[in-house]
């Protein structure tokens, strides 16, 4: 194997996995590895940041670069990736009495209607802001509006508004152009506190993003240039394309995922099954690949074309039936993208490789490193 891109090589064992995460996967995020922007501030190529390469079979741990990752991957291999763009989602808004406020587009819904977030500025990154009201119309550039007809609720996610307030609404805007060309012109990037500058939107996109409809990256694959997929491709790797628009992150709430629109069309569950039958693996790039994938994935392991809105959420019982393996960013602490992790290999492995990316000193998030899950 070479050893061209590579930091270092470890074989760990799991009773090394430390006291910094718990039984539960609870652990403290420091600071200083919430990646605070891209890779390319910091000097480095896209495909540039360290990669955590593990095996759930046997818990071994591999810290290399990106760059390595085709030394990983085998001809064969299938690797779903998601194609959505990222929009420009967030938009200055204002109410009626003068506040400034941002409004964050997060799911285009039938007839017209958004799933938004409201959010408060502030000097560095903006918060939740709980205290619109329904029927309240905000005012937008270009004389734009937004109406907030009723706090979104699903029967799994969303608190009573009670005290706390409301952090998702249903909604219609009101543009005086098509929405995409709005967005160009009005929009930008959505960006948290841990994002301590504005990026340009081209940051937030990868290579391979074929259709808008995201209201963030899916950012798992951004570490992908076009020259790195040509070798993995000339490698034998298959690449199967999907779709499926992420929503808004819930950051402060931990909300699990709500409903988001995808397609996997029939090349992508032609090659799964083929793989799956072949005994060949199925790699997911991303937690939104997988659960694109695992919806039109029966109980017997077929995968079926299909398109809708999935309200899928996977946990270890409900068990993984698509998938043999995961390039993942790093999810934070009580974030439902770990109950998903979980379920590929088991809480042990998964508990192992946090502790190792909290000593290595891995960088989380969008911008962060990443992880490679293999059997």
């Amino acid at each position: 194997m070479s050893t061209s891109f590579r930091e270092s090589l470890t074989y760990c064992a799991l009773a090394s996995a430390s006291s910094l995460i718990d039984d539960q996967l609870n652990f403290a995020l420091p600071p200083a590895l919430e990646a605070s922007a891209p890779p390319e501030a910091r000097g480095l190529r896209r495909d540039q940041v360290r990669l955590m390469v593990s095996h759930y079979t046997d818990d071994t741990v591999i810290h290399t670069r990106f760059t390595a990752i085709d030394e990983f991957l085998q001809p064969g291999d299938v690797l779903a990736i998601n194609t959505s763009g990222t929009l420009n989602a967030a938009l200055p808004a204002a109410r009626a009495d003068g506040t400034e406020l941002e409004l964050h587009l997060s799911t285009h819904l039938p007839a017209d209607l958004w799933i938004v977030e409201v959010r408060q500025p502030a000097a560095v990154a903006t918060a939740p802001f709980r205290h619109a009201q329904a029927g309240e119309t905000l005012t937008l550039a270009a004389g734009a509006t937004a109406t907030l007809h009723t706090p979104y609720r699903s029967d799994r996610a969303a608190p009573d508004a009670g005290a706390a307030g409301v952090r998702l609404w249903i909604a219609t805007l009101d543009l005086p152009m098509p929405l995409l060309t709005y967005l160009e012109i009005h929009g930008f990037p959505i960006r948290y506190g841990y994002v301590k500058a504005p990026w340009p939107t081209e940051y937030y996109q990868t290579v391979y993003a074929t259709e808008p409809g995201s209201a963030e990256m899916p950012s798992a694959g951004r570490a992908f240039t076009s020259e790195l997929i040509t070798r993995l491709v000339a490698r034998g790797v298959q690449i199967a394309p999907l779709l499926l628009h992420t929503g808004v992150a819930s950051l402060e709430d931990h909300e699990p995922p709500y409903e988001e629109w995808y397609r996997v069309p029939p090349t992508t569950a032609a090659l799964v099954n083929a793989a799956r039958a072949e005994g060949r693996r199925v790699i997911a790039v991303g937690t939104t690949a997988i659960r694109a994938l695992e919806t039109v994935t029966d109980a017997g392991g077929s995968t079926h074309p299909g398109e809708g809105w999935t309200r899928l959420v996977i946990t270890p019982e409900r068990g993984l039936r698509a998938v043999d393996g995961l390039l993942s960013g790093l999810h934070e602490p009580r974030a439902s993208h770990l109950a998903m992790l979980e379920a590929l290999t088991g809480r042990a492995h998964l508990r192992f490789t946090y502790a190792q990316a909290l000593q290595q000193g891995y960088l989380w998030h969008e911008f962060g490193d990443l992880h490679l899950l293999l059997p």
